[in-house]
């Protein structure tokens, strides 16, 4: 990386100096950063030149003074040249320390970057999700690869990220590893990670992401109408496995729960509520956060036609959930025998539940957010922006109540 290197030689006065001799300290000025260091020497002030860094006169003595600080400034040039034909990082605390004959302890990013994800992958189950792994094994292979292809080595001191690391790995992504802006800026997202453990830590002393600004690009989730909605439940399909897949898509469509959550829902989270009713009382496994659901009649008569499945019953399962890959390539056949224009997935039932099932029904955003479980509001908020149907209504009942003559 580029560095803007100088040297200065320059008195440091004691505190409360009143006459004598005083100190003659080198700093180094790496990039706008200092390091000091004492020379072992001292002058009196009046025989100091401030401007050349150097003693006055032309005494022998003078020579031998100004020629050993003409020494100590060769050293610290030739240090700056072994540290750049190494690859090391160049600051003013790596120079003083090459001058002085002390080794600095480098962290590297790569490294670093692995052992963060060793931990994860211990703690997958109970910490972390198999997806949360995978996620950031990806964006460790995204910076190893920027690394390699801008720096051309394989790996780098955490002290050379800054503020143009950061822009020039956006731009990689974008540019040589073609991702769409959400996908680079989830890269970037997890990369952050690793600098806020050193942040914390200690061992960076700046953040490199002070000027750094990402938009997320607001993506409008798709979902069934209630047209679509009713196809899929009124279409009786030729196998027993399409129509299994199908209606665990619709308790889902009903209930609001995810992939991870239908799977491991057991029969004794299907209890009677303070108003008398059945709900279902469970944990979202992406963020062990409540997730209490009110049961309508259609989710309610699902059940109960999966509730002497054989695999529910040696699994102690509520539903019979297959596989995720499973599940998305039966639905892809679902929706086209349905007639659907739309790339159906399991995760569209969890969007349909909050819009079609819902927001659209006059369901408080409020209760919505607390059945999906999310953790803010803010999350929520984005199926409310999409329901163009619920304005709609909205409006139709104003022109009723506010009318002008």
């Amino acid at each position: 990386m580029k560095t803007n290197f100088s040297l200065l030689f320059y008195l440091k006065k004691p505190k409360n100096h009143q006459n004598g001799v005083v100190p003659i300290y080198l700093r180094i000025t790496v990039n706008g950063k200092r390091a000091e260091t004492s020379t072992g020497r001292e002058c009196e002030p009046t025989l100091w030149n401030s401007t050349a860094g150097r003693f006055k006169g032309t005494k022998e003595e003078i020579k031998s003074f100004n020629a050993y600080l003409d020494n100590l400034q060769a050293q610290v040039y030739e240090a700056h040249g072994q540290l750049t034909e190494a690859g090391g990082m160049i600051t003013a605390e790596s120079l003083k320390n090459k001058l002085l004959g002390k080794s600095e302890k480098s962290r590297m990013l790569i490294s670093l970057f692995k052992d963060h994800n060793k931990k994860v992958s211990a703690l997958v189950g109970d910490e972390y999700a198999a997806g949360t792994l995978e996620r950031y094994e990806t964006s460790l292979r995204h910076t190893r690869s920027f690394i390699e292809w801008q720096y051309k080595v394989s790996d780098i001191d955490i002290k050379q990220i800054d503020h143009d690391f950061i822009t020039n790995y956006e731009f990689y992504l974008r540019s040589e590893r073609k991702c769409a802006n959400n996908s680079a800026i989830k890269y970037i997202k997890n990369f952050g990670k690793i600098i806020r453990i050193c942040l914390a830590s200690g061992w960076l002393d700046k953040d490199p992401f002070v000027n750094y600004k990402a938009k997320v690009k607001r993506v409008d989730r798709i979902f069934l109408n209630r047209e679509e909605l009713q196809a899929i439940a009124d279409k009786a399909f030729p196998t027993e496995r399409l129509n299994q897949i199908r209606d665990i898509f619709l308790f889902c469509c009903f209930t609001g729960l995810a992939y991870a959550d239908v799977k491991k829902l057991k029969p004794a989270e299907i209890v009677k509520g303070l108003d008398g009713e059945m709900w279902i009382y469970t944990k979202r496994k992406k963020t062990d956060t409540p997730s209490r659901i009110p049961l309508l009649p259609s989710a309610l008569s699902l059940l109960k036609r999966y509730a002497e499945h054989p695999l529910c019953c040696n699994t102690d399962r509520a539903l019979p959930v297959s596989t995720n890959q499973k599940m998305n390539a039966y639905l892809k056949e679902i929706a086209d025998v349905c007639g659907i224009n739309k790339i159906l997935t399991f995760h569209i039932a969890r969007h349909t539940f909050a819009t079609t099932v819902t927001l659209s029904n006059g369901v408080p955003i409020e209760s919505v957010s607390k059945m999906l479980g999310h953790t803010n509001i803010k999350t929520t908020q984005h199926y409310a922006k999409i329901l163009d149907l619920k304005v709609g209504q909205d409006m139709a009942l104003l022109r009723q109540k506010f009318v002008i003559d």
